[in-house]
């Protein structure tokens, strides 16, 4: 048996067997899904309502009894009501701010809402603040409406809000519900997970290699198995080990999908999609209908298909450049001053994410999917967007040229590295082990 594919065959066994493969495998999906849900739960966890004093000698706030996380309690606008406040504010932890408004000769809400002031107790939300402003701001806004002789009612009867239905026109002219944000959030899942996964993974390949090489038990292997073969065989053993689980995940899924899908529709979905949002817009189940139609319109196949790929591509090129970090340092600390310009290209991915979302057709978008250091996450956060079949062709054929160079520069580093021990390596040392034939 060729002794790669015994590598192979050792990394992959010796990984799956271990009780924290079987832990991450079944709860993985279900960590990934806490991180995105559980954020978005604790938004709507409700604050407590706070309670206010204010001080209003403007009678800007006449009438109103607080803003959303907050009641107001008004004191008599006398001169000594704002030390009478602090007093209370002070002697009473019941209250947890004040609220300050002056008063002005000519009446300019203007000047009442740069010279007011809060007072707090506690620290307060950054929403409740904004809260208390826009309130100010609109009543600033109908106070001028009065000093111009408007009546603010009017002006309120003669406001329209825009609601327009995005539907995307496809090809033959089929009509369809559009998907921007479900694209959007498909788009970043998949990058950050292309991320993760080739992080994980390549970290992975590079601290076995230390260990094997502190250990020294790689001195006997290398009596056996040809230097090349050892790095290559770690390599596509813990690609299997990744494919497991990402199969895996990808089963549970699908599985959690169709739940989903029978759950929200319990019926048969309307022919028309963008009918069917229409004339279902009141009914208790119209949001996960909209989510299920918008599902629709995306090609999953292509963008599972195009993750598997790039997920190999990006572990391959970054797994074989960790590998050969691994061999070249004694210990885990000394991979510091080669971690950051390896890791460089895929955390720059991650920051123009944004960019890519608003302008999945922009000349960053296209480059930064194009590069193969950068493209495993880029273009998968375009993929459900559309992207060109040409774009995707030459940005899949970089990956594998990169991923046939990254290894031929880590197998000159590897095969001398391995075997060398107690030299602090620099980068003009590594140079000359790429550029040497023997």
């Amino acid at each position: 048996m060729n002794p790669l594919w015994i590598v192979a065959h050792r990394e992959f066994t010796t990984r799956v067997r271990k009780r924290s493969f079987l832990i991450m495998t079944i709860l993985g999906p279900v960590f990934f899904g806490l991180l995105l849900v559980v954020p978005a739960l604790l938004t709507q966890i409700p604050e407590g309502s706070k309670k206010l004093l204010v001080v209003d000698h403007s009678f800007l706030l006449t009438g109103e009894r607080g803003v959303e996380g907050a009641s107001f309690q008004f004191l008599e606008p006398t001169d000594s009501a704002l030390s009478q406040g602090k007093a209370i504010l002070q002697s009473n932890s019941e209250w947890d701010g004040l609220l300050y408004l002056p008063s002005t000769e000519n009446g300019d809400p203007d000047i009442i809402l740069r010279s007011g002031k809060l007072f707090a107790t506690t620290d307060l939300s950054l929403a409740l603040e904004e809260s208390i402003e826009s309130l100010l701001e609109q009543k600033a806004y109908e106070q001028k409406l009065r000093l111009a002789g408007v009546d603010p009612s009017i002006v309120k009867q003669s406001e329209s809000f825009a609601n327009i239905t995005t539907v995307e026109f496809g090809e033959k002219g089929r009509e369809q519900a559009s998907a921007t944000g479900l694209k959007m959030a498909l788009g970043l899942a998949g990058g950050f997970f292309v991320y993760i996964f080739v992080f994980l993974y390549a970290t992975q390949i590079m601290r076995g290699v230390i260990e094997e090489k502190t250990s020294r038990i790689v001195e006997v292997i290398i009596s056996s198995v040809k230097p090349f073969q050892l790095m290559l065989g770690k390599i596509i053993g813990i690609a299997g080990v990744g494919f497991l689980q990402f199969f895996i995940w990808v089963g549970l899924s699908g599985v959690l999908y169709v739940v989903l899908s029978s759950t929200l529709l319990s019926g048969t979905l309307d022919p028309s999609p963008v009918e069917s949002l229409q004339t279902q817009a009141g009914q208790s189940h119209a949001v996960g209908l909209e989510v299920i139609t918008a599902m629709q319109s995306i090609d999953f196949p292509l963008i599972l298909s195009a993750f598997l790929f790039y997920f190999i591509g990006g572990y391959l090129l970054y797994g074989a450049l960790f590998a050969a970090v691994g061999s070249a340092v004694d210990a885990e600390a000394d991979t510091q001053q080669f971690m950051l310009p390896l890791t460089l290209p895929l955390i720059l991915s991650i920051i123009v994410a944004t960019k890519v979302m608003e302008s999945p057709g922009s000349p960053l978008s296209f480059w930064f999917s194009i590069i193969p250091f950068t493209s495993p996450v880029v273009m998968m956060i375009r993929l459900p967007f559309g992207v060109p079949a040409w774009e995707l062709a030459l940005s899949m054929s970089l990956l594998v040229l990169g991923f046939l160079g990254t290894t031929w520069i880590a197998a000159r580093v590897y095969r001398i590295g391995i075997l060398l021990y107690g030299k602090k390596l620099t980068y003009k040392e590594l140079w000359k082990w790429i550029r040497s034939s023997q």
